[in-house]
């Protein structure tokens, strides 16, 4: 019996800092909410517009995979570890944070926001060396499919993360019905709408809409639009 949690967008927290307007599917910051503070390992999921030559100063992580999906715009992203990016739609970032790293994040172009997805998922194991890894991803292979965009595994699709988990992005026509299967038993699904809309096994979900699905083999998505959506399955014990 599949069981689910349904997290409309109006439903977020929200912090309006001018230079910075954040959405926390989660608890974060100064929001918390008991009932929102995570779905499994999955503990982050922000959606933020950064305004044009602002940014995030340097700041520490530790213990935590840390994936950033630009979605519009670009990121400039410069760590402890020597690495000077910048991160472009098409691309997914990913950071083990592991025994402790440094960070900033600003967007570069001064006359353009950048909108992104900045994901957090408890690891496996704690204390792991620091690592860094970016990819681009040829977008169209999400046409009406299933791009794998991140797995535990380095000679798999997409980055790899210090854990059970897979990422998948697809662009789906209006009409369109496409399977999920999940890839590890006891894993959770959490569906994140980017754009458009979708029935999930008939539950209709807008654009930023989130649902958390457990006790699953497969899940349906039907575009009721033209849409964009994200599926992170991560294990639901940490």
């Amino acid at each position: 019996m599949k069981n689910t949690v349904l997290h409309k967008a109006n439903t977020r927290g929200h912090a309006d800092h001018g230079w910075l307007n954040a959405h926390h599917t989660f608890s974060f910051a100064s929001y918390y909410n008991p009932d929102r503070v995570q779905f499994g390992v999955l503990r982050v999921l922000n959606d933020d517009i950064v305004a044009g030559g602002m940014g995030f100063g340097t700041h520490p992580h530790d213990n935590m995979e840390i994936i950033t999906i630009p979605l519009e715009g670009d990121l400039a992203h410069k760590d402890s570890m020597g690495n000077t990016e910048v991160i472009k739609f098409g691309d997914v970032q990913v950071m083990s944070a592991g025994t402790g790293i440094q960070h900033s994040e600003f967007n570069p172009n001064p006359d353009k926001r950048t909108n992104l997805l900045q994901i957090w998922v408890f690891p496996k194991y704690r204390n792991v060396e620091p690592r860094y890894q970016q990819i681009t991803l040829d977008t169209s292979d999400r046409h009406n499919k299933l791009q794998q965009i991140l797995s535990p595994f380095a000679d798999d699709a997409g980055v790899w993360i210090h854990q059970d988990a897979w990422f998948h992005m697809g662009n789906l026509d209006k009409g369109v019905t496409l399977d999920y299967n999940r890839k590890k038993e006891g894993n959770g699904l959490y569906v994140f709408v980017i754009k458009g809309s979708v029935k999930a096994d008939g539950q209709d979900l807008g654009e930023r809409d989130g649902l958390g699905i457990t006790d699953f083999d497969k899940v349906t998505f039907e575009a009721t639009t033209d849409a964009e959506i994200l599926l992170m399955e991560v294990p639901m014990i940490q």
